[in-house]
């Protein structure tokens, strides 16, 4: 009550002082200090009297109103000002959390990238090893066009024994199941050696008559490199057989011979062979 009576009393004054300045009547100079607060006082007291103008009233009727409306604004403003501080708060939250989710996307970021780092170079590590494959079996592939196929398998005949005869023949191995390279002739039961390298020779042979020697040779050019001898009792059907490597110049041969007084057996069953191969080019 004290505080709106004060605040009725300034306001009073105010109004005075607007109202005397207006008319021009009095100055500040024809009264003193004391006798305003006087006045004032003696409106104060006579506050219901009605000497008071009704616009005064309607005046401090506004002002109470006014004021009012500022204590609801200013309640109203601190009610706002609270939930921003709570919605501050919250958003500070928010962002400590988004702060704190950046770092550790920093950190798996960085060791992503270690590893993706490590990668490119595992992955260069095993390019170069690929090309470096790619290029060897590039040139395993040139060096194994470029070398020379040579192989063949052949059987004797297919009419039976052949021999005895008086003096010694080359064995022709007429049938012919493979002869890559065409370095063996049937026409003269030679082995033709297309290339200087090593070869690898074998031979079967069967003998089917009883009580007799079975022989047989393997020639490299006109040297005599191997044979086999065995003697047939009273069951027949000796099988001789032997292998070996023989290193050739380009040009040389390699055939069978069958000695004079001697005798080989071959049917549709292929009992007496002939084969070899290229093993490597020197």
């Amino acid at each position: 009550m004290r505080r709106a009576a004060s605040f009725l009393v300034l306001l009073l004054c105010l109004y005075w002082t607007r109202a005397q300045g207006e008319s021009g009547g009095v100055t500040g100079n024809d009264i003193t200090q004391t006798e305003v607060q006087s006045e004032i006082l003696g409106v104060i007291a006579t506050s219901d009297q009605t000497n008071i103008t009704p616009d005064i009233w309607a005046e401090l009727k506004e002002l109470r109103d006014m004021a009012i409306e500022h204590s609801v604004e200013l309640s109203n403003s601190k009610s706002k000002m609270e939930k921003l501080e709570q919605e501050n708060t919250a958003i500070q939250a928010r962002l400590t959390a988004s702060e704190n989710e950046v770092v550790k996307l920093k950190i798996e970021n960085t060791d992503l990238q270690s590893r993706v780092t490590a990668f490119e170079d595992k992955s260069t590590v095993l390019e170069a090893r690929m090309n470096a494959t790619e290029n060897e079996v590039e040139e395993l592939k040139r060096q194994n066009a470029d070398r020379p196929k040579v192989a063949f398998s052949l059987g004797l005949t297919d009419a039976g024994q052949v021999g005895p005869f008086n003096t010694d023949i080359t064995l022709k191995f007429s049938k012919v199941f493979t002869n890559f390279g065409q370095a063996y002739s049937p026409t003269t039961g030679h082995f033709t050696a297309p290339v200087r390298g090593a070869y690898y020779f074998s031979f079967t042979t069967v003998d089917n008559r009883i009580y007799v020697g079975s022989v047989v040779y393997l020639y490299h050019n006109d040297k005599r490199v191997l044979w086999n001898h065995d003697y047939n009792d009273e069951y027949g059907h000796t099988n001789l057989s032997n292998s070996m490597v023989l290193q050739l110049e380009k040009g040389d041969v390699v055939y069978m011979v069958l000695p004079a007084s001697y005798s080989v057996y071959d049917d549709r069953d292929d009992r007496s062979t002939f084969n070899g191969f290229l093993l490597f080019p020197l």
